[in-house]
């Protein structure tokens, strides 16, 4: 906290598909059983691990072949990864490379069993996965097992009514079963209590623009433990920070 100057972690030469290179980083996780950074390397299409450990300069390739968007870990350590080429998304087990079918997989579509453009992903405890339907506008929920998912926020047409998403992507949901989801095109983060049929605008809203008050097409989220929401603000190039009652 408090530091104007970042430091790379992983990459940071240049555009490229060498083990010390990355093209187009779309989310990253860290796994503290191993203290390593995964990394859903996009436009490599494979997702990477890279040791946090000082000294690092290479990352090793657990899964490729894969056009990966989202990542998600469990407390049981399965790594959960969307595909946004086969609108699915699947859980692997450390060092399997073909996981298991955990949402979606019935090729591109707005059936309920279908997912269209699957972005970011969050797992609860239970191992039930939400999912950023984006190009459905639509968040998903997909309980363990389930042969297909839950419509839990939008799905009601690309629109700006509270009712509605437009692409939505970065996903968080509270214990409560409260959802967080960053609505990109109409620049805002909402918030879907449980069951509810229309969410709350909570940041932005306000048009796109570069005030404080504003985005231009966030896209990634997550809070910390004192309930700080931080927002990936593509279009802006920053990351902002709000607290949120």
């Amino acid at each position: 906290m408090g530091d104007t100057n970042g430091q790379v972690v992983a990459g940071g030469n240049g555009k490229g598909n060498r083990l010390d290179q990355l093209t187009r980083p779309t989310d990253v996780l860290i796994d503290k059983e191993t203290d390593s950074l995964i990394i859903c390397d996009r436009w490599n299409r494979r997702v990477v691990r890279w040791s946090r450990r000082s000294g690092t300069t290479l990352g090793e390739i657990p899964i490729d072949h894969i056009w990966c968007w989202g990542l998600a870990i469990d407390d049981q350590r399965y790594l959960y990864i969307s595909d946004t080429d086969k609108h699915e998304v699947r859980r692997y087990q450390i060092g399997d490379k073909n996981g298991t079918l955990v949402a979606g997989g019935n090729g591109e579509g707005a059936g309920l069993n279908q997912l269209n453009w699957p972005t970011y992903i969050f797992v609860d405890q239970q191992q039930t996965v939400n999912v950023s339907d984006r190009n459905n506008h639509r968040v998903m929920k997909w309980n363990k097992g389930a042969k297909e998912g839950i419509v839990v926020a939008g799905g009601q047409g690309q629109g700006n009514a509270v009712t509605q998403l437009s692409r939505p992507e970065g996903l968080f949901v509270d214990t409560l079963g409260t959802i967080y989801v960053t609505d990109a095109l109409n620049h805002r983060v909402m918030r879907w209590p449980k069951g509810a049929k229309q969410g709350t605008v909570i940041v932005g809203g306000n048009d796109y623009g570069e005030e404080a008050n504003q985005f231009r097409s966030p896209t990634g989220l997550s809070f910390d433990r004192h309930g700080n929401l931080y927002v990936v603000d593509y279009g802006n190039h920053r990351v902002q920070r709000f607290s949120i009652e």
